[in-house]
């Protein structure tokens, strides 16, 4: 009889903080290409030659079963990560967003995110900023913005209906440099609902609305936005492969005050994973304004995401 030493990270399925995050589709993967095609152990052999794709999907089906706690909102609604709309899935991730003006006086924000998932349905949130200006003499300046606490919360999610719905509160800290154009100088608090649906053939629909609310309004006015990314990914490898996800965000923001108006931007991307464990991915987009164009420019951004979870930043490749 053959044996094996089980790798360290050999899975427990009954553990609903591992088994239930994954996705049907990933388990299907690595079933059918065995452990190294997807970045895993070589121990798991590929079993597309001795079970038929039903055969693996019951499978699957039974060890997702093994987890009995329904708090625990299932990986399928773990939906792709926009560059702007907040997706309502709690996530253990780092993220590194860039934006850039593409006309005008050079502008380069970024802002490195850390989010850690506690329990079945939390989430904290740190948020980074660091900001780059051009000076009118062509000189540059840079910083750390205002830093930011965040505490998201799933309310509800149904694996049958694929819809999930989280809140989420963030508190803006005043670190950044005001007289410098870098930090806002006075404390904002933000609250949000995102809200995630499954649509059929891997497409889906992200919704998030929220308010911005200064601690003082006599410098700064409070605000509501609303975000929406609509997108469909698609697999490499007859679905077993690189995911590549194109993904379409309309975006509004509207100043709480009169004679304000509604701003709206458009904003399609590609998101696509770089590791074969699809735990790094990166995403980029071009933002354009639709309306009130003046004063508001044309925008790039890129992130790169790493869901630690599954893997350090050196493996599944």
């Amino acid at each position: 009889m053959l044996g094996f030493e089980k790798p360290p990270q050999f899975p427990d399925f009954s553990d609903c903080n591992g088994s239930a995050r994954e996705r049907v589709y990933d388990w299907k993967a690595t079933i059918h290409e065995g452990g190294p095609p997807r970045g895993w152990s070589e121990i798991m052999p590929s079993f597309a030659e001795a079970l038929t794709p039903e055969q693996i999907r019951k499978v699957v089906q039974y060890l997702r079963g093994l987890c009995t706690d329904p708090a625990w909102p299932p990986g399928e609604l773990n939906l792709p990560r926009a560059l702007v709309t907040e997706k309502a899935f709690p996530e253990d991730e780092w993220v590194l967003t860039t934006a850039g003006k593409t006309k005008g006086t050079g502008e380069v924000s970024s802002e490195l995110i850390y989010e850690k998932r506690f329990g079945a349905r939390n989430q904290l949130e740190f948020a980074a900023p660091f900001n780059f200006l051009q000076r009118d003499n062509g000189n540059w300046i840079g910083g750390i913005g205002d830093l930011v606490l965040g505490y998201k919360r799933d309310v509800f999610h149904s694996a049958r209906s694929g819809s999930i719905f989280s809140f989420q509160g963030e508190v803006s800290i005043p670190t950044g440099n005001r007289m410098r154009d870098i930090g806002s100088g006075l404390t904002t608090f933000e609250t949000f609902a995102a809200f995630g649906q499954r649509l059929s053939q891997l497409s889906f629909l992200q919704i998030q609305a929220g308010a911005e609310l200064p601690a003082n309004t006599e410098k700064a006015p409070q605000a509501v936005f609303w975000r929406t990314a609509l997108g469909k990914t698609f697999a490499q490898n007859h679905g077993f492969g690189r995911i590549w996800t194109p993904m379409v965000e309309v975006l509004a923001d509207r100043d709480l005050e009169t004679g304000a108006k509604t701003n709206w931007d458009i904003l399609p991307q590609m998101q696509v994973s770089l590791s074969k464990r699809q735990h790094i991915l990166a995403n980029a987009g071009v933002r354009r304004p639709v309306n009130n164009i003046a004063g508001r420019t044309t925008e790039v951004m890129f992130y790169v995401l790493w869901d630690f979870f599954d893997g350090g930043l050196r493996e599944g490749w």
